[in-house]
C-alpha cells in the first residue's frame, strides 16, 4: 500500500479544509431542525387556537374554542300533542239549495224582476219570455185536443153502427186506432207544457218563470229585452244561504288524516279574530286528477248571512296521532336539497345526519327518520358549525 507523505504546510492546509466542510454541514443541519421545530410550533400553535377541528366527518370544538359558548346540546325527545292541519277554504253555496234558471223555451227577455243580490221567496216571478215555441206548443196542443175529440167521436158512431149490425169490422178497428193515435199526441202536447211550465190559465206566447224557493239572486247572466236561444245557459241562479259550505282542498298527504264528523275550526279572513266550530260534513272519495286533491267540506248555520260565497277562510283539523320524535326548529339545517342536524357522538364532537322531517308546528318538526330518542343534538348555534 503506498503512503502519501505531507509536508507540515500540506497538512496545516488539509486539515483547515476539513475544518471548514465540518462547519457548514453542522450549519446545513442547524438550518434543517430550526426549519422543523419553526412548523411544529406554528402546528401546534394553531391546533390550540382553532375554533373547529375536523377529521373525517367528524368536527371537534376544542377546550378553549369560543364556540363552545355559543353551541346548545339537549336530547332528542317526544311529543303526543296533538297536530293541526292547517289548509286554505272558501265559502260555497250548498249544491243541494242552489238552482239555475235556464230557459225552457227559446225567446226574449221581455220583462227582468229580479236583479244581482236581490233575495227572493219561493214562487216569486223572476222574469217573463215571450216565445214563439211556447206559441206553437199551444197550438200543438188545441190540435191535439180537438182531434183526440174528433176521434172519440168517430169511434163512438162505428161503434153503434157495429152494435147494430151494419158496420164493417175494418171501420171500427180503424177507429179504434185513429182514437188511440189522438190520445196518445193529446198526451205528449200536454206534457210538454208542463216540461216547460206553462200555465193554462195564462196561456198564449209569454211564459213567467218563478223562483223554486227561497233564496238569493248570486248569478245574473241576463238582462231585459235580451235573446233567451241557448236551452242549456243559465239565466240566473238562486242560491238559499240559510247553511253553507266552507269547502278545503286536502292533499293527498293529508287526505287520510281527515274524516266525517271529524272537528275542525274556521277562520275568515273577513272576520279575524273569530273562530267557527264545526265538524266535516264531507270528504271526497275521488281526488282531482290534476291537483291531486279532494274536496272536503264543512257546513255552517249561515241564517244572519255573514258567510257569503267566495270568502277565504282557514281551516284548522285537529289530527290526534302516536308519539313521535320532535326536534326544534333551530337544530334543522338547510343543506342543499337535504336537511340536517349535528348529532354529538362524543363530548364535543359531533356529525351531521340527514333527517326528513315531517309535519311542522310552530316550535318544530316530527322527524320521521335519522333519529331516535335520546339522540344528543345541537339545537342551538348549529349553522355555525355548518359554517
Amino acid at each position: 500500500m503506498n503512503k502519501i507523505h505531507l509536508s507540515g504546510a500540506n497538512k496545516r492546509i488539509a486539515l483547515a479544509g476539513l475544518g471548514v466542510i465540518a462547519t457548514l454541514a453542522l450549519s446545513v443541519e442547524a438550518v434543517r431542525w430550526m426549519s422543523t421545530t419553526s412548523h411544529a410550533s406554528v402546528k401546534s400553535d394553531a391546533t390550540e387556537h382553532a375554533i373547529v377541528l375536523r377529521e373525517g366527518d367528524k368536527y371537534i370544538v376544542p377546550p378553549d374554542s369560543a364556540l363552545r359558548s355559543r353551541l346548545s346540546v339537549a336530547a332528542v325527545g317526544l311529543r303526543d300533542e296533538p297536530r293541526m292541519v292547517q289548509l286554505p277554504a272558501t265559502v260555497e253555496a250548498d249544491p243541494a239549495r242552489t238552482a239555475n234558471i235556464l230557459p225552457p223555451v227559446a225567446g226574449r227577455i221581455v220583462e227582468l224582476k229580479v236583479h244581482l243580490g236581490d233575495h227572493v221567496t219561493k214562487g216569486q216571478p223572476l222574469l217573463t219570455i215571450d216565445s214563439g215555441d211556447l206559441a206553437q206548443a199551444w197550438s200543438d196542443n188545441d190540435k191535439a185536443r180537438d182531434a183526440f175529440t174528433h176521434a172519440g167521436t168517430t169511434l163512438k158512431r162505428v161503434q153503434g153502427l157495429r152494435d147494430a149490425g151494419a158496420g164493417a169490422a175494418k171501420d171500427l178497428e180503424q177507429a179504434q186506432s185513429d182514437y188511440t193515435q189522438a190520445q196518445a199526441e193529446l198526451t205528449r202536447s200536454e206534457t210538454r207544457l208542463r216540461g216547460i211550465g206553462a200555465d193554462a190559465h195564462t196561456r198564449g206566447r209569454q211564459l213567467t218563470l218563478v223562483a223554486p224557493y227561497s233564496g238569493t239572486i248570486t248569478a245574473l247572466s241576463t238582462s231585459q229585452g235580451g235573446y233567451a236561444n241557448d236551452l242549456t245557459a243559465s239565466l240566473m241562479t238562486v242560491s238559499n244561504l240559510d247553511s253553507v259550505w266552507v269547502t278545503a282542498n286536502a292533499p293527498e298527504s293529508n287526505v287520510a288524516l281527515i274524516a266525517k264528523d271529524q272537528p275542525v275550526d274556521v277562520v275568515f279572513q273577513a272576520y279575524p279574530g273569530q273562530t267557527w266550530h264545526g265538524k266535516v260534513s264531507f270528504v271526497s272519495e275521488v281526488l282531482d286528477p290534476d291537483t291531486r286533491r279532494a274536496k272536503v267540506r264543512i257546513a255552517f248555520p249561515n241564517t244572519d248571512g255573514r258567510l257569503k260565497p267566495n270568502m277565504f277562510a282557514t281551516a284548522t283539523f285537529a289530527v290526534p296521532q302516536q308519539r313521535s320524535v320532535f326536534v326544534p326548529n333551530s337544530a334543522l339545517i338547510m343543506n342543499n336539497d337535504s336537511t340536517v342536524v349535528w348529532v354529538e357522538v362524543a363530548p364535543w364532537t359531533f356529525v351531521k345526519r340527514t333527517v326528513q322531517p315531517g309535519y311542522g308546528e310552530p316550535d318544530g318538526a316530527r322527524v320521521g327518520a335519522g333519529l331516535t330518542v335520546g339522540d344528543r343534538i345541537v339545537v342551538k348555534g348549529g349553522v355555525l358549525l355548518n359554517d
